[in-house]
């Protein structure tokens, strides 16, 4: 469907969510409970398991994304400074 995916590693996401990637079950519920300012805990365990995903590709994802922008533009300024050289007869 050409949708981007990104995986995490669960320390990852513990440490997203908790400050600590050796974070608990009960921690992580804690955490999840807390940053969404939810009334009760998520149930079932697996719907906590996704909002924890969620935040941590919003916090990791999101850096992620911005890191390959930059990388990307700096490419194609480089690219585009090589190509003005050499049409001016430099060695770029």
């Amino acid at each position: 469907a050409g949708l981007p995916v990104q995986t995490y590693t669960p320390s990852e996401v513990k440490a997203a969510v908790t400050g600590s990637g050796q974070a608990d079950k009960a921690q992580m519920m804690a955490m999840v409970t807390r940053l969404l300012r939810l009334d009760a805990p998520p149930r079932p365990a697996d719907a906590a398991d996704a909002l924890a995903l969620a935040i941590c590709h919003i916090w990791r994802g999101g850096t992620r994304a911005r890191l390959a922008a930059a990388a990307s533009a700096v490419r194609q300024r480089v690219a585009a400074q090589r190509s003005t050289a050499k049409r001016q007869g430099g060695t770029g």
